[in-house]
């Protein structure tokens, strides 16, 4: 693949899409779980996608039970938990395998040119163009000052 954006996927809810309606945009794709001790991220996430949608940005996030049994849930669970303890509206997408035999294309491509996720919330920064910029471990915050500075850029 030449870029993020010529994949597809499904949404949460089993729906067919097309991550070409992100092209032309930045995305911060981020390997999600319920029962994490980092599911507070969800909260900056949220925030990162109100602030910086009308620039062009997006969160697209991809649930994942391969660490530690952290998102056990249908997609129906899944929904309900972020819409109600944290009002997520950004992209939500199929659960997924992040790593190992059964990746799925989204991480086979992510991970082509950086390392596979090793936890819950490992982000990776695509730009404009499908490409990956940058993947920041998973303890990253999501106001860490120096994801803000990279995400502001790849707006420019």
């Amino acid at each position: 693949m030449a870029s993020l954006y010529d994949l597809k996927t499904n949404t949460l809810d089993g729906n067919p899409a097309d991550l070409s309606e992100y092209k032309g945009k930045v995305s911060l794709v981020v390997n999600v779980a319920s029962a994490c001790g980092l599911t507070p991220h969800y909260e900056g996430l949220q925030k990162l996608q109100t602030q910086l949608a009308a620039k062009g940005f997006n969160v697209l996030g991809f649930p994942c039970n391969q660490f530690g049994a952290q998102e056990p849930g249908t997609p129906e669970q899944i929904r309900e938990f972020c819409t109600t303890k944290f009002s997520v509206d950004f992209p939500m997408f199929e659960k997924v395998e992040v790593k190992g035999a059964g990746k799925h294309p989204v991480y086979q491509f992510l991970t082509s040119s950086h390392d596979e996720p090793d936890w819950n919330f490992a982000k990776f920064l695509v730009g404009k163009d499908g490409q990956v910029i940058k993947r920041y471990a998973p303890p990253t915050k999501p106001d860490d000052p120096e994801l803000l500075r990279d995400i502001e850029a790849a707006l420019k």
